[in-house]
C-alpha cells in the first residue's frame, strides 16, 4: 500500500486512476479546485485546492510517497511549480498524465506538428510538450511522463495494451488509441512496479 497525492481527481483520466489505485488498496488523497463531486471512497481524502500555487499545494504533497498529476497543461499547474512543490514536499516520485502530441510520427517530427492536428488540442498539446522537455531537463526529481494513444477516451478495461516510447503506436489498421479505463491500469502498474525513471512511456492497443 502506498499513499498517492493524485491533482486533478475529478477529471476523466484522474478519476479512473483514483478507482484503480483505491482498488488495489492504495490510500489516495484527491486534490482539485473543487472536490464537491467527488463521491466519499474508502482509503481516498479530497482536498480542494488550487495546484498551481506552490505554497498551497506543497504542504498538501507531504508525507506521500507519491505524486501525480492528472491535471490539464493549459491552465493547470507548470513543471516548474509542480517540481519545486515536490520537491518541498520531500516527496519521491511524480508521475504525469500526459497526452499524445509530443510523441513522434516519424524520426523527429511529433503529431502535433503534422497536418491537419485539430486546432482544439493545439494548446494542450503543445503545453503538454513543454511540460515533457522541463522533465527532461529535471535531474533531481523521479519523474515518469506517460503519454496515451491519439484516441483517448473512456472505454472498455480490457487489460489488453502495448508499452512504447516516444514513438505513437499504432495497430495494424494505422489507428492510435487506448481507453482511459486501460491506461490507468498501466499507469498504476507503473506505480506499483516501476521501469521507466526520467522517462516518457506511451500506452496504445
Amino acid at each position: 500500500m502506498q499513499r498517492i497525492a493524485l491533482i486533478g481527481i475529478t477529471g476523466r483520466a484522474g478519476s479512473r486512476i483514483a478507482s484503480e489505485l483505491l482498488a488495489r488498496g492504495h490510500r489516495v488523497t484527491g486534490i482539485a479546485r473543487d472536490t464537491s463531486s467527488v463521491p466519499p471512497r474508502d482509503g481516498l481524502t479530497t482536498v480542494s485546492a488550487d495546484a498551481t500555487r506552490r505554497e498551497v499545494i506543497a504542504p498538501l504533497l507531504a508525507g506521500h510517497d507519491v505524486v501525480v498529476s492528472a491535471a490539464r497543461f493549459d491552465g493547470g499547474p507548470d513543471a516548474d511549480t509542480l517540481l519545486a512543490a515536490v520537491r518541498q514536499a520531500g516527496v519521491p516520485r511524480l508521475l504525469v498524465v500526459g497526452g499524445a502530441g509530443s510523441l513522434e510520427v516519424a524520426p523527429g517530427v511529433a503529431l502535433i506538428d503534422t497536418p491537419g492536428f485539430p486546432d482544439a488540442y493545439r494548446a494542450e498539446a503543445g503545453a503538454g510538450r513543454a511540460f515533457l522537455d522541463a522533465l527532461r531537463g529535471c535531474e533531481d526529481v523521479n519523474w515518469t511522463f506517460v503519454s496515451p494513444g491519439a484516441v483517448f477516451e473512456p472505454g472498455a478495461r480490457t487489460g489488453a495494451f502495448r508499452i512504447g516510447g516516444d514513438a505513437l503506436l499504432v495497430d495494424v489498421a494505422g489507428n492510435s488509441a487506448v481507453s482511459m479505463d486501460d491506461y490507468a491500469i498501466a499507469f498504476v502498474d507503473e506505480i506499483e512496479r516501476p521501469r521507466h525513471r526520467r522517462a516518457r512511456f506511451s500506452v496504445a492497443y
